[in-house]
């Protein structure tokens, strides 16, 4: 497909979980790079690709165009899917819960620490940008942000440098105040930046409510039979995801003090989860990315959507015990 850019991680793997037939319909819940519609398209499947970033929807005029009508593009966050489409509306959901390279590689996004750019990291280009929340935020609500998002142990340390180094203007200045509090092993591949700069684009962009307002939307546009593809990049999204489907499918258990009962009386909404799927080594040897990757995928029965029932499922196991940073 003309425009395709970007190979998603679990390409096929997906796509097997997906079993997406002539004439189906697909909603790309995170379009990026469009390696899962293009796969769809060559499935016969036509697609609803849903993106919040309005660069990623102006890059894809050349998908659009190629696609001949099979393709359609909506510049809203996948958890607008249902008031976009209606329930039973779709045979497959994907999403795609990392970034496409574009997005990693482009200063201009504030993603990553391996260029300099502007602090932003707001995928909708608008309100509150990292620069702003970093700049404003008492001492208390940086730290908690560090630590319950990014399970960042600094998480007090660097906080406090934070406040000291303001204003914060690029990406350059935040990896530098992280870096002269944490310094990495030397054995260690990960930049000591690494869990902070993930700690604050989650703030920024609200991934994980998004994510689980998505989940709901996912589950009210699956037709019954209709399939559920999710992929996941760190543990944060995979425990939403993990315990989503598992309630959702009637595997949990009873209620501890880390998760509450399970909604009585409801029919499962989703069979069984398969077994999670890990990126084979050739996969993380092509591509390093892939190496946290993590798909977990169900399929809709006929019961009723539960909706909005879980309120407290994007808590850490820490946070929900009471740890405070």
């Amino acid at each position: 497909m003309e425009g395709l850019v970007h190979v998603p991680v679990l390409l096929n793997e997906v796509m097997a979980a997906l079993a997406l037939g002539q004439g189906d319909h697909l909603v790309d819940g995170t379009y990026g790079g469009g390696g899962y519609s293009a796969a769809a398209l060559t499935a016969g499947a036509r697609v609803t690709g849903f993106d919040r970033d309005p660069r990623t929807i102006a890059r894809a005029s050349g998908a659009l165009a190629s696609a001949a009508g099979a393709l359609r593009l909506v510049n809203r966050p996948f958890s607008a899917m249902a008031d976009e489409l209606g329930v039973d509306s779709a045979d497959g959901v994907a999403l795609d819960l990392g970034f496409s390279s574009i997005q990693m590689d482009d200063p201009a996004y504030g993603l990553s620490f391996q260029a300099d750019g502007p602090l932003d990291m707001r995928l909708s280009g608008s309100g509150e940008s990292a620069a702003d929340f970093l700049n404003t935020a008492e001492e208390a609500e940086i730290a908690d942000v560090l630590f319950h998002y990014g399970e960042e142990p600094a998480a007090r340390r660097i906080a406090r440098a934070v406040i000291a180094a303001r204003p914060l203007h690029t990406t350059a200045d935040f990896a530098a105040v992280v870096r002269r509090v944490v310094k990495a092993p030397r054995d260690s591949r990960r930049d000591p930046a690494t869990r902070s700069f993930q700690a604050v684009r989650i703030r920024v962009n609200d991934e994980l409510s998004e994510l689980e307002r998505g989940l709901e939307a996912a589950e009210a546009v699956l037709k019954p039979g209709g399939r559920l593809a999710v992929v996941s990049f760190h543990s944060l999204e995979d425990r939403i995801v993990k315990r989503f489907l598992a309630e959702r499918s009637g595997g949990l258990p009873g209620g501890s003090r880390h998760l509450p009962e399970a909604a009585p009386g409801r029919a499962p909404s989703f069979e069984r989860p398969g077994k999670a799927v890990r990126p084979s080594e050739a996969e993380v040897q092509a591509n390093p990315r892939a190496r946290s990757a993590t798909l977990r995928f169900a399929r809709r029965t006929p019961a009723a959507a539960w909706g909005n029932v879980s309120p407290d499922k994007t808590k850490t196991k820490r946070e929900s015990a009471g740890w405070r940073a």
